[in-house]
């Protein structure tokens, strides 16, 4: 008697705990512009927008470190596969799907895509074109250039998001409506101007430990 009486409170406790995990939490503006602000997850979410299936967490690393280095998976390094792998495992992953964007499962490498990553095409394709799109062209713009791009978009981002924290906090008086005009508009510049790839030099910090995880070929 005891076990049965207390097996269907354990059931209906556990249907109902597991019903709010299945929903994913829902994003405000400040944190869709904080997950876009450094290149490696964008690159990360546009590598996923375009796949269903589950993915090996090593492929995207492949295809970020190329691009980063202007050159073919093939022909990586080690080194620049572990660089871009090691704060992909340790770091922005994790971010991910901590915010409900991918499941991530750290201890087999596998990468599953959700419906979360929807928020973000937009956002991606306002430039009109990929990193991957521009890094290919014939004639690429000075790395100066890109550089000078890469941080107005930062700013802009940053720039957005201090906005919408000073708005709730009350420091700056202003309607909803104008206040998400004003974002948009900044976040459309931005992302126009960024028909140049954003330089790595504008990606926050990834403070890992190299010596705590190695990538394996």
């Amino acid at each position: 008697m005891p076990l049965n009486s207390a097996h269907p409170s354990n059931s209906s406790g556990g249907a109902s705990s597991e019903s709010p995990s299945d929903e994913p939490p829902e994003l405000s503006q400040g944190e869709i512009f904080h997950i876009l602000q450094t290149n490696r997850r964008r690159d990360a979410i546009r590598y996923l927008l375009d796949r269903e299936d589950p993915v090996k967490m090593r492929d995207i690393a492949e295809v970020i470190a190329a691009n980063e280095h202007e050159t073919t998976v093939a022909e990586l390094t080690s080194t620049q596969r572990q660089r871009v792998y090691i704060p992909l495992y340790q770091k922005h992953l994790p971010k991910l799907d901590e915010k409900g964007i991918i499941e991530y499962n750290k201890s087999r490498g596998i990468v599953r895509p959700t419906d979360q990553l929807e928020i973000f095409r937009p956002y991606l394709e306002i430039a009109g074109r990929s990193d991957s799109d521009d890094r290919s062209d014939t004639d690429p713009a000075p790395s100066l250039l890109k550089r000078a791009v890469g941080d107005y978009y930062v700013m802009a981002i940053g720039a957005s998001s201090s906005l919408l924290a000073a708005s709730v906090i009350g420091l700056v008086p202003i309607t909803g409506r104008f206040l998400a005009t004003v974002i948009l508009i900044l976040f459309t510049l931005a992302t126009a101007a960024a028909t140049f790839p954003a330089s790595p030099s504008s990606e926050e910090p990834d403070e890992t430990s190299p010596t705590t995880l190695t990538y394996h070929e």
